[in-house]
């Protein structure tokens, strides 16, 4: 069995996967939420709505959100526009 992977807390933001939300019109004012983040480790960073709440008690079978990990929620606008900047390998 594999290294259980982990955070790694001191990765620092390289680049942005996709467009802002403001190039998508899905904000307005200084807000910059929801985004897609590449670390320089290669991780990637979700910024979106804090949704485990909401969804706790309707996970699918296997599905589970463990202490210190949250459900985070982003629109399909933003995840599809990501597309174009994700490898597909």
């Amino acid at each position: 069995m594999g290294k259980r992977w982990e955070a790694d807390p001191s990765a620092s933001f390289a680049r942005r996967i996709g467009k802002s939300s403001h190039e998508l019109g899905q904000t307005s004012g200084n807000s910059s939420c929801p985004d897609i983040w590449e670390l320089d480790n290669g991780d990637v960073a979700v910024i979106g709505s804090d949704l485990t709440t909401s969804y706790e008690g309707r996970l699918p079978e296997g599905v589970s959100v463990d202490p210190g990990e949250r459900l985070v929620i982003i629109p399909r606008k933003t995840i599809l526009a990501a597309k174009v900047d994700i490898p597909d390998a």
